[in-house]
């Protein structure tokens, strides 16, 4: 699928679920990365994640083209378009819109690299930053704390 009948088949979900015309520029946005959809208030354009697309097929695209679309409609009409806002929510419901789309790309994590045992207990803490060793106890028994290993 490319841009010219993301176009048309926004629009015509616009007609056909809304009842209303979509007058501005719906895209696929390659840089969106945990999104499935985002509407710019700016200057009213849909950018769509191809990725939800090719993940999860034409279901999936479907449900983030109506849920950007009640976004668009309320922000066009000057009711609540966010979405905590009651507006927002009905219209989800009366167009069978999903609220939040299926996962596209965990957000990157960094991992724990530095094990810290407690002599005493055994307490284990991993930690992302080194840690001195000399300044902290166990927090269970007040026990020495001891650098284990390093990944």
């Amino acid at each position: 699928m490319d841009d010219r009948e993301l176009q048309l088949l926004t629009e015509s979900i616009s007609r056909d679920s809304f009842g209303r015309p979509f007058r501005h520029r719906v895209y696929f946005n390659p840089r969106l990365r945990t999104t499935g959809g985002r509407y710019r208030l700016h200057d009213h354009d849909i950018e769509i994640n191809p990725e939800a697309y090719r993940k999860y097929g034409m279901d999936e695209l479907v449900g983030i083209i109506k849920h950007e679309l009640c976004h668009y409609h309320l922000h066009i009409e000057g009711k609540g378009y966010q979405h905590r806002d009651r507006d927002f929510r009905e219209l989800l419901r009366q167009t069978g819109a999903p609220r939040h789309c299926s996962v596209i790309r965990e957000p990157a994590r960094r991992k724990a690299r530095h094990l810290y045992r407690c002599a005493d207990c055994g307490q284990s803490y991993m930690r992302k930053i080194r840690m001195n060793t000399d300044r902290y106890r166990c927090g269970k028994c007040q026990g020495r704390i001891l650098k284990v290993e390093e990944s």
